[in-house]
């Protein structure tokens, strides 16, 4: 099938349970073993779960208490962060060999072009098993690759063969694979939004490619035409090397739940304080301020208001955050309370992404 927009060779490098392969190749005695990086108390929240805890059904978010009683042999080791940036950062390294198209989404995965590279090799598919070989030989560490002609399918490729294995889908394959697709691997697709496609009728992405524009944009809002080109094979976004954040936020956990709006008024000062900091050293400001709270329950709820002015001062956002705070009452005891800016200085316009046709041949080598 030939393609009206350009090809790119992309690969989504993904390391494998990140945190708590770290932990066990750091200490040999955890190999084997069910491991999760976070806290096993009551507060604990699990931040990354090995592939021997994963079987019992432990993961990342999962409260601690809840993650023990599925694994009771389950062992918690508190995160070192500064030991998985410093390892993340000679995972990087490898990739910069290769491309400096590289975009990092967290400490642990990253979206590299490599449709022009610095080894001149024209197979995206042999870059990424060589990565994945260096990685491991530099770290200790495995890694999971997708590769295809874009970001989503890359990402979305990526999974299928974890742990410490690869996936390419080429120009060929693409169609085919986005019909057969569970709608729930589609990057982009959560639980909730699952729920609602499956009411719908729709399981897979030949499904979803069944359904107009019109429908797709009326029933899931600005994510309907998402959804209606990447079924497609249409995802035009570049691999970009300096991302531009779309907000800065702060938030604290605290140790015993709070009851009242009153005794959060210190909690929120704190909070602000640590998000001006962010924001000075940034050098950006925002509009929108969006109040995160989770409750004992572990249900979430976020408040926001869009000011008509850029702030970055505490007193401003502290000033909306309270007022937030009483615009309704609480559901329950809170045990997180966050506040983010988004809205920023820093986003640039849209521009209208310029369709540029070109006939591809099926011998674009992957």
């Amino acid at each position: 099938m030939d393609f009206d927009f350009p090809l790119r060779k992309i690969i989504h490098v993904d390391m494998d349970a990140f945190y708590a392969s770290v932990e066990q190749h750091d200490n040999p005695e955890l190999k084997g073993k069910p491991v999760a990086v976070g806290g096993g108390s009551k507060r604990g929240v699990v931040s990354a779960a090995s592939y021997e805890a994963r079987k019992f059904g432990v993961r990342s978010a999962m409260a601690g208490y809840i993650a023990r009683k599925n694994c009771p042999d389950l062992i918690f080791v508190k995160p070192r962060f500064e030991r998985y940036k410093e390892i993340s950062q000679q995972v990087r390294s490898v990739f910069f060999e290769y491309t400096d198209l590289v975009e990092p989404l967290s400490l642990d995965e990253a979206y590299l072009d490599v449709t022009e590279n610095k080894k001149g090799n024209p197979s995206a598919t042999l870059i990424a098993k060589e990565i994945r070989q260096k990685i491991l030989d530099k770290t200790g560490l495995t890694a999971s690759a997708g590769i295809s002609i874009n970001k989503f399918i890359a990402k979305v490729a990526s999974d299928y063969n974890k742990p410490n294995g690869q996936k390419t889908v080429n120009p060929e394959e693409v169609i085919q694979f986005l019909e057969d697709l569970d709608i729930r691997k589609f990057y982009g697709v959560g639980k909730v939004t699952a729920e609602k496609m499956y009411k719908l009728g729709i399981f897979t992405g030949n499904d979803l490619k069944q359904k107009s524009l019109e429908f797709l944009d009326s029933t899931f809002g600005k994510s309907g035409k998402y959804y209606y080109y990447v079924v497609r094979g249409i995802h035009n976004s570049e691999v970009k090397p300096h991302r531009i954040p779309k907000s800065v936020g702060a938030e604290r956990t605290f140790f015993e739940n709070l009851s009242s709006e009153v005794f959060m008024l210190e909690k929120l000062e704190n909070i602000a304080n640590e998000l001006e900091r962010r924001l000075q050293k940034s050098k950006i400001a925002g509009k929108t301020i969006t109040l995160k709270i989770k409750y004992s329950d572990f249900t979430l709820q976020t408040r926001s208001k869009t000011l008509p002015y850029y702030i970055a001062k505490k007193e401003l956002i502290l000033e909306t955050a309270k007022e937030l705070l009483y615009q309704s009452t609480l559901e329950n005891s809170v045990r997180l309370l966050g506040i983010s800016l988004a809205n920023l200085n820093t986003e640039k316009k849209k521009e209208e992404l310029k369709k540029e046709s070109v006939l591809v041949q099926l011998k674009f080598d992957f």
